[in-house]
């Protein structure tokens, strides 16, 4: 499976822009989805001067996988330290799991839910200060 560990990189507000760059080096095809393109839902609203930002892009080559996505602003955002890694697995029971075992003695940022890209997802900081994120592929 060659996409089972992917790097995921963060940025302040230039997240497109990196993409773009990126795409440029290294070739691939890539996808972008602004916040603006996710379904609505009441309980978070996105402000009018976030909705052009990156909520998730991937640029993808010779079976390689970069994602990528822009920071939510009032977010703490250190540059250096904006690369998580992000884990996709076939089943829930298999996500659940990881979840459990890498986040212990962690720090959870979203519990594991499920959200309009994935019937899983969750992400969390563990007790090493490695970020990660875990999601189930969607069907």
């Amino acid at each position: 499976m060659s996409d089972w560990l992917i790097p995921y990189l963060v940025f302040n507000g230039n997240c497109e822009e990196a993409v773009n760059f990126y795409q440029a080096s290294l070739g691939g095809e890539s996808q972008v989805l602004h916040f603006s393109d996710a379904p609505p839902n009441p309980a978070f609203p996105v402000p009018d001067h976030v909705k052009n930002l990156v909520l998730h892009a991937e640029l993808r080559k010779d079976g390689h996988v970069i994602r990528f996505s822009d920071t939510f602003p009032n977010t703490p955002y250190n540059a250096g330290n904006n690369i998580s890694f992000s884990l996709e697995f076939d089943t829930k029971e298999a996500t659940k799991a990881m979840f459990e075992a890498l986040s212990t003695d962690g720090q959870v940022e979203m519990e594991l839910q499920e959200t309009f890209f994935s019937p899983l997802y969750g992400k969390f900081t563990d007790k090493f200060g490695v970020m990660w994120q875990v999601s189930c592929k969607a069907k």
